[in-house]
C-alpha cells in the first residue's frame, strides 16, 4: 500500500515555525516517526495486511495543554494534517496518520489536575491507571476504565466504548464524561470548554472533530473490590451462570469467561487452571459469598479470591479484547475476532462457535445482554464477512471491528467536523466510510 505524504515544503515550514515556538516539542527523527506511525493494528489480520496505513512526517509532543492551540493554528495555516495520539494502544488504526503530516503526541500531558467530590479532571495523556489511583486516594473510583489500564484517558474517550465498570454504568455515552477542554481546527483555535450532554458529540470520534486536551469524568464512592477466579470442567456450565453473577448486588465491576483453549492462552496464573474453563470477576466483597454459591451450584470451583487494586487491575487485563490478543500471541497468524452481543451467546453457543472454523467465544456480562469476542481461524476478509449473516440468523448482534473509520454516528460526526475542522486536517481518512464495508449495527 502506498503511503500518502504532505508536500515536504509545507512540512518544513510548519516544522520551522513550531521549532521556534516549542523547540523541545518537535521531532523528525526516523525512530520517533516510526513509533508515531504504529499502533495495535496487529490485532486485526484484515488491517495488518494493509499496513502501513500512513507515516508521520513530524511528531509534536507538547509539554503543556496551553501549547495545543498554537500547534493547531500552525497546522491550519500550513495545511498540515494533524493526528492526535495518546499511548497508541488503538487496535484498528484509529491513531495512524493516514494522510501523513503531523502526529500530535499527547503522552507528556499526564497530570491529574484536580479531584473533587464526585469528579476528576485530568490532562488527555494521563494513564487511566493513574486516574483510578488518584480517585482511590480520595476515597473514590472512576465509573469505568478500559482493559488496557495504561491507555490514556484522552485515548479512552476518543476511541473507547466501555470497559471495567460498564455492567453498572453502561458505555461512554451515558454520563461518564461531564466536561471537556477541546481545540477545534480553526485559524483562531483556542481551548474551548464543553460540558454536560454536549460532550457526547466528541466521544468515540478518534479526534476527527477536535483535539481533546483535558477530560473531566464522574467518580463514585470507593468500593471494597475482590478479584474472583473460578473454574469449570465445561464451558457451557460457565455460560449458564455468567448472567446471574453479572446481576449480583452490589453490581460487579467485571465478569469475564473463556473456554479452555482461550483461557490457556492467557498469561500464566495459578488461578487459571490448565484444561478448564475460566471465569474471572471483580466483585464487591459483599457479593463474594453469593457468587461462590452460584459457581458451586453450577458445578464450578472457586479457585482464588484476591484483595487489592493491583489484583483487580491485573484481572482487567484479561477482559474484552485482551484474550484475543493473548490468543494471537500463543498462535501467531492464526486467529481473528468479531464483536458479538445477545442472549444467543449463552443459549446458542455451539451454533455460534460453529460459524467460523476453530470458533471460540470470550464472553462478558453486560447490561441487558452478554457481549463477547468470537474468535475464528483467519483465511481471508471474505470469509470473515461471510460469517456475519450466519451470526445474525442466530439472533446475535455483531460489530465488524476490522476498520479504522468512525462508525458511531458518522453523519452527525461529519456535520460537526464541517464546523470544527473546515479544512479537514484532523485525523484525515477516519470519516471516509466505504459503502462496501459491513460494520454491523446491533452492538
Amino acid at each position: 500500500m502506498s503511503v500518502t505524504v504532505v508536500d515536504p515544503a509545507r512540512i518544513d515550514a510548519f516544522t520551522l515555525e513550531l521549532r521556534e515556538l516549542l523547540p523541545d516539542a518537535v521531532s523528525t527523527d526516523d525512530g520517533d516517526l516510526e513509533r508515531a506511525s504504529t499502533d495495535g493494528s496487529h490485532l486485526s489480520p484484515v488491517i495488518a495486511a494493509q499496513l502501513p496505513l500512513g507515516r508521520a512526517q513530524v511528531v509534536v509532543t507538547p509539554a503543556s495543554v496551553d501549547d495545543i492551540p498554537a500547534i493547531v493554528r500552525a497546522a491550519v495555516r500550513h495545511g498540515v494534517p494533524i493526528t492526535p495520539r495518546g499511548k497508541g494502544t488503538a487496535n484498528y488504526g484509529q491513531t495512524l496518520p493516514m494522510a501523513g503530516g503531523a502526529v500530535l503526541d499527547l503522552s507528556r500531558l499526564r497530570r491529574v489536575v484536580e479531584v473533587g467530590d464526585g469528579w476528576l479532571t485530568a490532562e488527555a495523556g494521563a494513564p487511566m491507571i493513574a486516574v483510578e489511583q488518584a480517585a482511590n486516594r480520595a476515597g473514590q473510583q472512576v465509573l469505568m476504565y478500559p482493559s488496557t489500564a495504561q491507555s490514556s484517558i484522552g485515548g479512552f474517550v476518543s476511541g473507547g466504548s466501555g470497559g471495567t465498570g460498564s455492567i453498572k454504568h453502561g458505555m461512554l455515552h451515558t454520563g461518564f464524561v461531564t466536561a471537556l477542554d477541546v481545540v477545534h481546527a480553526t485559524e483562531d483555535a483556542e481551548l474551548v470548554r464543553v460540558e454536560g450532554a454536549d460532550t457526547e458529540k466528541y466521544l468515540h470520534k478518534y479526534g476527527t472533530v477536535a483535539i481533546i486536551a483535558r477530560v473531566t469524568v464522574r467518580l463514585e464512592p470507593l468500593q471494597d473490590w475482590r478479584a474472583f477466579f473460578a473454574s469449570f470442567d465445561d464451558y457451557h456450565d460457565l455460560l449458564g451462570v455468567i448472567r446471574q453473577i453479572g446481576r449480583l448486588e452490589p453490581t460487579p465491576r467485571l465478569v469475564s469467561g473463556d473456554g479452555p483453549v482461550l483461557a490457556g492462552a492467557l498469561p500464566a496464573d495459578p488461578a487459571i487452571l490448565p484444561g478448564k474453563a475460566s471465569l474471572r470477576a471483580i466483585l464487591d466483597e459483599a457479593s463474594v459469598a453469593e457468587a461462590t454459591a452460584l459457581v458451586e451450584a453450577a458445578g464450578g470451583t472457586v479457585v482464588d479470591v484476591r484483595t487489592g487494586a493491583p489484583a483487580c487491575i491485573k484481572l482487567s487485563m484479561t477482559s474484552y479484547n485482551h484474550p484475543i490478543e493473548w490468543l494471537q500471541k500463543a498462535y501467531p497468524n492464526t486467529y481473528f475476532h468479531v464483536e458479538v452481543i445477545g442472549d444467543g451467546l449463552v443459549e446458542r453457543i455451539d451454533e455460534l462457535e460453529a460459524v467460523y472454523p476453530g470458533g471460540m467465544l470470550h464472553v462478558e456480562a453486560q447490561q441487558g445482554r452478554p457481549i463477547g469476542m468470537l474468535a475464528g481461524r483467519y483465511s481471508s476478509p471474505e470469509e470473515v464477512y461471510a460469517g456475519f449473516p450466519r451470526i445474525e440468523a442466530l439472533g446475535v448482534g455483531y460489530h465488524n471491528p476490522h476498520q479504522w473509520f468512525v462508525d458511531y454516528e458518522p453523519e452527525a460526526t461529519r456535520e460537526l467536523a464541517a464546523q470544527t475542522d473546515p479544512t479537514g486536517i484532523l485525523n484525515p481518512g477516519k470519516l471516509d466510510v466505504a459503502a462496501t464495508v459491513d460494520t454491523g449495527s446491533q452492538l
